[in-house]
């Protein structure tokens, strides 16, 4: 094959990688413009090689060399990167999107490379369109309720602990209601009253009351000897609530304890 071809076959795959690229670089995303136009560019060269960097794969004016192999290993490689750009926040998961648009980029680029330029331009447009229009089409059906009367439950977690136990007490409350249908949509901490005492808030949402997790998240962090109270609150969310509604009530419930070492289990 002519080195022009060679040439054009690779920009193609920097150049369509780029355009996906600019709308991740938009958004300010993790993998931006370019790190989807390297890895477009990447796979056009790993297919360019395996199409044509071996003459050895000729056997009787018969091409022999399967280049479809390293197109597989591409989509398995490409893991490991998308892999990188997947992020947790707290019972959130972030860079889902961003994979998978590298994903695309990556076969933006084996097209490219294997000289279907419509095809390649064609699936350029395919990945804009998802992630640009498709986008307030997910916030839509996200904010929509699920039933008719059902609205959102909002849960304020409270825990009362030693200054030096702050990070422990945090990790344990996000691991308490993890792998639950909760919504983890917010954690902080604030300075109490008392001294070296801190308090640790977090703002949890279900679309169903579930307030047996809390009670076994209560029962978990009495057991540590640095937490001096624990208050769980829940009201329906106001987000999600029609103007016409009455105003939720909010029933609370509070765990506090005389000592760290010796306490008073009472409500």
């Amino acid at each position: 094959m002519a080195t022009l071809e060679m040439g054009l076959r690779l920009a193609a795959g920097l150049g369509l990688g780029a355009v996906i690229g600019m709308e991740r670089q938009w958004r300010a995303r993790g993998a931006g413009l370019r790190t989807n136009a390297l890895v477009a560019t990447g796979a056009a060269l790993f297919v360019l090689l395996s199409a044509y960097g071996f003459d050895a794969g000729l056997l009787g004016g018969v091409r022999v060399a399967d280049p479809t192999r390293v197109a597989a290993q591409i989509v398995s490689g490409i893991g490991f990167l998308g892999a990188g750009v997947i992020l947790r926040d707290g019972l959130n998961v972030r860079g889902l999107n961003t994979a998978a648009t590298l994903w695309c980029a990556a076969a933006v680029g084996a097209l490219a490379g294997a000289g279907m330029y419509p095809i390649a331009a064609l699936g350029t447009a395919a990945v804009i369109i998802a992630n640009v229009v498709l986008r307030p089409l997910g916030h839509r059906i996200d904010h929509q309720p699920s039933g008719g009367d059902e609205l959102s439950i909002s849960y304020r977690f409270e825990a009362v602990c030693a200054e030096p136990a702050e990070a422990h007490i945090r990790a344990l409350l996000v691991q308490a209601v993890g792998g639950s249908e909760f919504q983890l949509r917010g954690i902080r901490s604030y300075n109490t009253d008392t001294d070296h005492q801190v308090g640790v808030v977090a703002e949890l949402t279900t679309e169903q009351r579930n307030d047996s997790q809390l009670e076994q998240a209560v029962s978990r962090l009495s057991l540590e000897p640095a937490v001096t109270a624990v208050t769980w609150t829940v009201c329906t969310d106001p987000d999600n609530t029609p103007d016409d509604a009455p105003t939720p009530r909010t029933a609370t419930k509070n765990w506090r304890f005389r000592s760290p070492v010796t306490r008073d289990h009472t409500r």
